[in-house]
């Protein structure tokens, strides 16, 4: 029984059971503590947890969103149990459930986890939206076709998300050769974060997204001065204001299906990491589900 003694039940943002009930909610959170071909420090299947008890420390009013995002109803669910065989079986469990969410009406948020696993929502979302596309804020290209013997590492997700739907990323700042021509090759748009600064920002971005539109966020996007909890740090990243101001506009101007923040290895960096991935996590969903 839940009374005002006791805190509220564990889920995202620490909501009262009336702001949390999963037919009543708009958002459902899927939390996916898996990190089986993490090839840098391991420690990513913490990030969900993470995530979740850290957001019980915002506040749930958004000043640069301009209202409590938690209004629409955010339930969240027991995590998914890992697959401990092939990683390709993880990933279709995951999108086994994304869409059965999906064709519930709900608007899926994914918490990882090492990034393999933002393939399964996006290609669910895939599956169900024709023409949908794919923006992705990475330091990593993850274009490999196939990486210390899988084609599901965390190494080839974005080359597996892409080829559902074409992707567009921003933070790219480490690739092979390989993965730079073929990223040249299939004509899809990358930014630096210093060519996204220099050639229009987030409006520059925008022209390359279909009307529906897929986030995947692989948390090293970040600098690691402001994100220092990953397994494979990049120098050179985004700052979490543009990325706020991008995610910002990108909701504003196209209809943003549903997303997914992963790489969080909470013990490689401070509790204000994990903060500021809930926040991520809580702004977004507020940006995504506001009148546009």
């Amino acid at each position: 029984m839940y009374d005002g003694r006791f805190s509220p039940p564990r889920t995202f943002a620490w909501l009262e059971p009336e702001d949390c009930a999963y037919d009543s909610s708009r958002v459902v959170v899927l939390p996916v503590p898996y990190d089986s071909t993490t090839s840098g420090k391991p420690g990513t299947r913490s990030g969900p947890d993470a995530i979740i008890d850290a957001s019980a420390e915002m506040e749930l009013f958004d000043v640069e969103v301009g209202l409590e995002p938690y209004r629409v109803g955010i339930h969240t669910l027991p995590s998914i149990a890992p697959h401990t065989g092939d990683p390709g079986e993880m990933v279709r469990r995951v999108e086994s459930v994304a869409g059965e969410l999906i064709d519930d009406g709900k608007f899926v948020v994914t918490l990882g986890g090492e990034h393999t696993i933002a393939a399964g929502p996006a290609r669910a979302h895939a599956a169900r939206k024709p023409g949908l596309s794919v923006l992705a804020i990475d330091a990593h290209a993850d274009m490999r076709d196939e990486y210390l013997d899988s084609p599901w590492n965390h190494a080839c997700v974005l080359r597996r998300i892409s080829e559902v739907a074409p992707v567009t990323q921003v933070g790219l700042r480490s690739a092979c050769r390989e993965e730079y021509e073929h990223i040249l090759a299939a004509g899809f748009h990358y930014y630096t974060p210093g060519g996204y600064r220099s050639e229009g920002g987030a409006e520059t971005v925008i022209q390359h997204l279909a009307d529906d539109v897929y986030i995947t966020i692989d948390i090293d996007g970040l600098d690691p001065a402001e994100m220092a909890a990953v397994g494979t740090p990049e120098p050179g990243g985004l700052w979490f204001g543009e990325l706020s101001e991008l995610l910002k506009a990108v909701c504003r101007e196209r209809n943003v299906v549903g997303f997914d923040v992963t790489e969080l290895a909470p013990d490689e960096g401070p509790f204000s990491c994990a903060q500021l991935a809930a926040k991520l996590v809580y702004r977004l969903i507020g940006f995504a589900t506001a009148p546009r």
